[in-house]
């Protein structure tokens, strides 16, 4: 098996996949025990913010969690032993979809449409990515050597 590595993504590279995305996984705390929920999201940038912006339902666990959240996405490739992981920590807030056109510019479009009337957006304090991957194999002698 080829030795792995783990490098660091850049902010721009980690962007890049949360704009690709739809679906990620948003970590809260309830009753002082963590969980992890999926949710469908978009990526909202705007005047120089970033956000994640997702709906939920009213009155439930992600409407009523409390407000330093985590949310992640990755992808994996098994069969290459590679993959790579988004992570974005941040305050949870509530929004008013009529405010500056969010609703029709920012929509989620979540896959469960009904009762999915709060919405809800992470203002990142911090973006963070890993990948990894095989390294490039080394050579026990050059092929130049043998020409």
């Amino acid at each position: 098996m080829d030795a792995v590595q783990l490098d660091t993504l850049e902010l721009e590279t980690c962007l890049c996949h949360l704009r690709s995305e739809r679906v990620g996984r948003l970590g809260i705390v309830i009753d002082q025990v963590p969980a992890v929920l999926p949710v469908t999201y978009r990526l909202v940038e705007t005047s120089g913010l970033t956000w994640i912006a997702f709906r939920t339902g009213v009155g439930n666990v992600i409407d009523q969690a409390p407000t330093k959240v985590a949310f992640e996405i990755d992808g994996i490739d098994p069969p290459d032993h590679r993959g790579w992981s988004v992570l974005v920590r941040g305050m949870l807030q509530h929004v008013d979809p009529d405010a500056a056109d969010f609703r029709e510019r920012f929509d989620p479009q979540p896959w469960v449409t009904t009762d999915r009337d709060s919405w809800l957006v992470i203002e990142p304090f911090s973006i963070t990515g890993r990948e990894l991957h095989s390294s490039e194999p080394s050579w026990a002698c050059s092929i130049d050597a043998d020409l």
